[in-house]
């Protein structure tokens, strides 16, 4: 395994200082674009309710994949660690964990996992490295997807597992309110966050393409799998959907909100009567020829 992780061309980031750079207003595309930067005051909630609402079905899928003892594994876009901390437990003693991130400051470390600063779009990863590559709502942000995709193609052995989580949220309608205006703001809030991401370079419908994208990368078996759910008050959809409406201010606010509408999203999201439909979470396999 140190051969693989040593061939990554980035550095541990115990090892480097991260960059200096300008504080960015909240929920603004930071220099890459990306809307959810881990430097916000944000990002650790932001991991959390990813982890709630998202672990369950991750897990279960990379479960399917046979990753256990002496596998070697990549994950891209570690954000919380959480799933990163989970294959290292699983693929323990002989198998080790490569976890990678922009901004890597936030991952907690754990047993045979190695946390490296590492840009996917702009620097190379070593060939024919590893037996699983798994990667959680990174590439719908990413406008340079295709050849994402060829990277991470090459990056895996022959027969290595590629496992992409990615969701359609052009879709997530709302299935009862408290009353009409309700119903209103709410399909109200979602637009928005679509004009955000959209503005910001993402594809919020990409899940629903990633099976093809991956066909045409030259993956084979590729195996898409939708998950939806029905969130209520208190449930962790509803607690990611009320973080939205702080961690995207500033672009929610650009995207024709106003401060008095995300706090009447807030309590609406809390009321015993809401009732909405998750957008559906695709885990995507596929494996290298």
């Amino acid at each position: 395994m140190a051969d693989a992780t040593d061939a990554v061309d980035a550095v541990d980031a115990n090892e480097r200082a991260p960059a200096a750079a300008e504080p960015e207003a909240a929920g603004r595309p930071g220099p890459t674009g990306y809307l959810f930067d881990n430097d916000s005051d944000h990002a650790v909630e932001q991991h959390d309710c990813l982890a709630a609402a998202y672990d369950a079905a991750t897990t279960q899928a990379l479960a399917r994949t046979g990753a256990g003892p002496g596998w070697r594994c990549l994950e891209v876009g570690g954000g919380g660690g959480s799933v990163g901390r989970w294959l290292a437990r699983r693929v323990a003693p002989q198998g080790a964990v490569v976890v990678t991130d922009i901004k890597p400051e936030r991952i907690p470390r754990e047993p045979g996992m190695r946390v490296v600063r590492h840009d996917v779009v702009r620097e190379r990863l070593p060939e024919s490295a590893f037996d699983l590559v798994h990667a959680r709502l990174v590439l719908m942000h990413l406008p340079e997807r295709d050849a994402v995709l060829a990277r991470l193609l090459r990056t895996l052995r022959p027969g290595g597992w590629l496992q992409l989580d990615e969701l359609d949220a052009s879709h997530a309608p709302g299935l009862a309110m408290p009353d009409a205006a309700g119903a209103r703001l709410y399909a109200r809030f979602q637009r928005a966050k679509l004009r955000a991401l959209t503005a910001s370079g993402a594809d919020p419908a990409w899940g629903a393409h990633a099976a093809a994208a991956l066909r045409r990368a030259g993956f084979a078996d590729v195996d898409p799998r939708p998950h939806v759910s029905v969130w209520c008050a208190g449930s962790p959809g509803a607690r990611l959907q009320a973080h939205h409406t702080r961690h995207l201010r500033g672009a929610l606010l650009e995207a024709g909100m106003t401060e008095e509408e995300l706090e009447r999203v807030r309590r609406l999201l809390a009321h015993p009567d809401f009732l909405a439909c998750s957008p559906a979470f695709y885990t995507v396999q596929a494996r290298r020829r």
